[in-house]
């Protein structure tokens, strides 16, 4: 079947082999619509092929929506967001809404800004990716005018939730260095006020706590979710009397950071000291040497959200509380074997079947 840029709604029906309104129905959402499974894959595999674009203006006309859903987010810059803009993009399109997008900087986060994303006009629902565990935030979701969706965090007293397992992510990356012989790791933590940080750290210690490694404080430097505060966070750990041989960090760009320091200081990665780091995008390839990473489904985190959402919008659901696990390592170059020593045999303890799963870059 051949792609027609100006499809109409009529010739989705008749190549469908529906009527008018069936197809209608099927393409608008309707959920008290109760089509076959059969025929509603067949209209939107039609639609799909045909290239058909509703109306959104004439659907919101008469039915009271703008089809539009917003997402916010705090670092347009961070190679994290884009991912999940991406996934909740395409899954908004499956349903006939178009995303607005609306970057919140992190100054910019007065209550007024908070009310603001809470009653936007503009849309139906928005899905709201944050760095902060802030009262404000929930406090002003909590008094929605729209449904919502909480992005990459738990919001305390705010139900709706698309989140990653932290904490099986860091449980991982650190399994993967004990595996290896290390002993003497630090992490690069998050912000320890906040849901993340607080995950990533118990997954960090649950991993040394299953190898009998001991605990320790000094091993433990917040970085955050930047560049500079990886910079930081290095310099202060290569001031201890006995640096780490390994790192685990939070995000790829503390670790890009940390790994500027150790080439500025001449110390060799991984030689001397591996890092491997939560999250995975382009930028862990283009590093050097290129960092190894826990990838975690940064698309289908934005696509599940948006699922929900929708769900929400269309009284299909009441909440929404997703919670996805990692894909597995990354293995590339950044981790290698602790110096002078051979990889360690695995504790029977130990993480096995989070630490085993590899993935090519």
């Amino acid at each position: 079947m051949s792609r027609h840029p100006d499809a109409t709604l009529s010739d989705v029906a008749h190549a469908a082999g529906v009527a008018l309104s069936t197809a209608s129905r099927i393409l608008n959402g309707e959920s008290g619509h109760r089509a076959a499974s059969a025929t509603r894959d067949r209209v939107l595999a039609v639609a799909r092929q045909l290239n058909y674009q509703p109306n959104a203006l004439a659907r919101g006309l008469r039915t009271a929506r703008t089809y539009t859903l917003g997402i916010a987010v705090p670092q347009l810059e961070n190679p994290v967001f884009p991912q999940i803009i991406v996934g909740a993009e395409a899954a908004a399109r499956e349903r006939g809404y178009s995303l607005l997008i609306s970057h919140v900087a992190e100054s910019d986060t007065d209550s007024r800004t908070y009310e603001r994303l809470a009653g936007v006009s503009r849309v139906d629902g928005l899905l709201v990716a944050t760095l902060e565990d802030d009262t404000r935030l929930a406090a002003a979701l909590a008094s929605a005018s729209k449904p919502f969706v909480v992005l990459n965090r738990k919001l305390r007293g705010v139900a709706n939730h698309a989140v990653f397992d932290s904490f099986a992510a860091a449980e991982m990356a650190t399994a993967h260095l004990i595996a290896l012989g290390h002993r003497r790791i630090a992490h690069l933590a998050g912000r320890l006020q906040g849901y993340n940080g607080t995950r990533r750290l118990a997954g960090f210690r649950a991993a040394l706590r299953a190898a009998g490694i001991p605990r320790d404080a000094e091993l433990v430097m917040q970085a955050g979710y930047t560049f500079e505060g990886g910079e930081i966070a290095m310099r202060e750990l290569l001031r201890r009397t006995a640096r780490p041989t390994g790192i685990v960090a939070a995000t790829m760009l503390a670790a890009a950071g940390a790994m500027k320091v150790l080439h500025a200081e001449g110390v060799a990665i991984p030689g001397e000291i591996s890092i491997v780091a939560i999250h995975d995008a382009t930028i862990a390839d283009m590093l050097h040497p290129p960092l190894t990473t826990v990838r975690l489904p940064l698309h289908e985190l934005g696509a599940s959200a948006t699922r929900g959402l929708l769900d929400l919008i269309e009284g299909k659901a009441t909440s929404v509380a997703i919670m996805l696990p990692p894909q597995g390592l990354v293995l590339r170059a950044s981790t290698g074997p602790v110096a002078g020593g051979a990889p360690a045999a695995r504790s029977p303890r130990a993480p096995a079947a989070r630490a085993a799963r590899a993935l090519r870059p």
